[in-house]
C-alpha cells in the first residue's frame, strides 16, 4: 500500500529529476517550443516541493491536489494548466483515503490522463505528453517500473511524429525529428514512481 509520504517521496523526486533535467527540456522545446519547458517545470516542481515540505497533506489524494494546484499557480504556458489538471484529477479520485495501492493509483492516474486528454483535446499519436502518459498508465498494472519503459519509450516515439496538437502543430512537417518536450517531462515524472518506490 502506498501512503502520503510516498507521494511526498514522488514529488519530491520527480522536483529533483526536472532540476537536473531542465537544460536539457529546454533545449528539445528550442527547436519546436518556446524554449521555456524546462525552466517553468523547474520553478513549479521547485514551488511543488517547497509546499510539501511547509505543511505536508496527511493523504496521498491531498498531496498530488496540492502539488496540481502549485504547478497550475507558478508554471507559465500551457504545462502548468496540463500538468496541474493530472496531478489534481488523479489526487481527486483517489479521495481521502489514508493508502492506496498500486493498482488504485493505476485507476487514479487513469482518470488524470484522460483529463489532460480532454483540457488539450490531444491523443496518442498527436506529439505530446499523452503519447508518455498513455503507455505508462496501460503499463502500471504490471509494475512501476514497467510503467516507466514504457513511459520513456513513448516519448522516444515522438521524435518521427509531426505535431498535431500544441505550439509544435504550427511548424507542420518541421516539427518531424524532434522529441517532445511534454512527452519527455512526462517520463520524468513517471520514472519518479520508480525511485520513490526504491525498486
Amino acid at each position: 500500500m502506498l501512503d502520503a509520504a510516498f507521494f511526498r517521496r514522488w514529488m519530491t523526486v520527480t522536483a529533483a529529476s526536472v532540476d537536473r533535467e531542465a537544460e536539457r527540456l529546454t533545449a528539445l522545446d528550442s527547436p519546436i517550443g518556446d524554449a521555456d519547458h524546462g525552466i517553468n517545470l523547474q520553478r513549479g516542481f521547485r514551488a511543488v516541493a517547497a509546499a510539501l515540505e511547509k505543511e505536508p497533506p496527511g493523504t496521498p489524494g491531498g498531496v498530488l491536489t496540492l502539488a496540481g494546484r502549485r504547478l497550475i499557480s507558478t508554471v507559465g504556458g500551457a504545462s502548468g494548466p496540463l500538468y496541474g489538471t493530472l496531478l489534481r484529477r488523479t489526487g481527486k479520485a483517489l479521495g481521502d483515503a489514508d493508502e492506496v495501492s498500486a493498482e488504485q493509483l493505476a485507476e487514479a492516474l487513469r482518470a488524470g490522463v484522460d483529463a489532460v486528454m480532454t483540457l488539450g483535446g490531444a491523443a496518442p499519436g498527436d506529439k505530446t505528453m499523452i503519447d508518455a502518459l498513455v503507455p505508462a498508465v496501460d503499463a502500471l498494472g504490471d509494475s512501476f517500473t514497467a510503467a516507466r519503459t514504457a513511459a520513456e519509450e513513448g516519448a522516444v516515439a515522438t521524435t518521427p511524429l509531426q505535431a498535431r496538437k500544441g505550439r509544435a502543430s504550427y511548424l507542420g512537417e518541421r516539427s518531424i525529428g524532434h522529441q517532445d518536450p511534454g512527452a519527455t517531462s512526462s517520463a520524468l515524472l513517471i520514472a519518479g514512481l520508480v525511485e520513490a518506490a526504491g525498486e
